[in-house]
């Protein structure tokens, strides 16, 4: 008798809940704390996303990033920008080759760093924005188009920007348009007093060391299928949906928490949306369940909306940024819980 699709899942979700618990292990032997971070750059890739890390140099966000690749088996590649770098160096180029048997000269696509399953961009601010947007098609189609001729790069795929909160002399920021291409914005923050010690112990001693595989490109590919099959209750999805639409300012009407009039300039888009929904239902499967609740999209909020608000004159002045906003909206707007088929849906979910 053949499974069920909801069998599947089931299984699936069982699997992917031992597999956390290794991935964390093995990444643990090389990387010092920063779960919050691990767990969110997890999520964005099993959600067939990507992500730009914030953070200040020296925190190991390059060799997190190779040593999660190296875990899921995953081929790494690392783009360092900088303002003389062109759009080819990242897509790749062409090249005249010669036959030398009948001197006849052909053209051949050499395959730039972007062909790879997971791909640091380190320092993307550093670029110039002709160059920043070699990377829109392949963030969006997954392939990459030289001499009209598109190539596709191989699956999964995985983009990591980096950008240093510090040193803004000579960058050129993201767009807003291109910053909404990422699903997450992560913050990379300072280890803690323990966390310090055990990094200094560990990388000025002789001892190195080496991580596992514990899933395959194969299985990450299964889990994004799998992500899109958990079931979403239309109550969590309006939830999501109030959270989004109460951080606009303009074109929406309705009634907004006075934080949102005071310091928003411009809200979020419909990208958001669904990024909280996908990312929600990423993490009911990392956490062994098959529905996603309210606190899913919670949990999920400040990465995929901290990019996407843009606070005002007033809220600098007033000491007042992104993640601020998100917290007193996610006090402001409770689940609503009230009406009949909600009730039958969260009946249905604990039954």
């Amino acid at each position: 008798m053949a499974k069920s699709e909801s069998d599947n899942v089931s299984e699936l979700t069982n699997k992917l809940l031992k597999a956390r618990q290794q991935l964390r292990d093995e990444i643990g032997k090389v990387i010092v704390g920063q779960d919050e971070v691990i767990e969110q750059m997890l999520l964005c890739l099993f959600c067939q996303g990507h992500a730009v890390l914030i953070g200040v140099p020296g925190l190991a966000k390059t060799l997190l990033v190779s040593t999660i690749a190296e875990t899921l088996s995953l081929d790494f590649s690392r783009i360092q920008f900088t303002p003389d770098l062109m759009p080819s160096d990242i897509t790749g180029t062409e090249v005249i080759e010669e036959d030398k048997t009948s001197g006849k000269r052909t053209l051949r696509f050499v395959q730039g760093p972007v062909f790879a399953n997971v791909l640091l961009a380190d320092e993307i601010n550093r670029t110039p924005p002709k160059t920043q947007a070699a990377l829109l098609e392949a963030m969006q189609e997954h392939q990459v188009t030289a001499a009209g001729e598109k190539h596709k790069l191989p699956e999964p795929f995985f983009v990591l920007a980096t950008q240093n909160p510090i040193e803004q002399e000579g960058t050129y920021p993201l767009p807003e348009a291109q910053l909404d291409r990422f699903m997450f914005s992560i913050n990379v923050r300072y280890p803690s007093e323990q966390e310090e010690l055990d990094i200094v112990k560990r990388t000025t001693a002789q001892h190195k060391s080496s991580v596992s595989t514990v899933l395959h490109a194969e299985d990450v590919m299964e889990i994004q299928r799998i992500v899109r099959e958990v079931p979403v209750a239309d109550h969590v999805v309006r939830y999501a949906l109030r959270l989004v639409r109460a951080t606009r300012i303009r074109d929406t009407p309705g009634d907004r928490p006075e934080v949102v009039e005071k310091y928003v300039a411009w809200g979020a888009g419909p990208r958001a949306s669904q990024y909280l929904i996908l990312a929600s239902k990423a993490r009911a499967i990392l956490d062994g369940r098959t529905h996603v609740e309210p606190d899913d999209i919670r949990a999920v909020a400040h990465p995929v909306l901290r990019h996407r608000v843009l606070t005002n004159f007033s809220a600098e002045a007033d000491g007042i940024d992104a993640d601020a906003v998100i917290d007193q909206l996610l006090d402001a707007i409770p689940v609503d819980t009230t009406d009949d088929e909600t009730r039958k849906e969260l009946d249905q979910v604990m039954n």
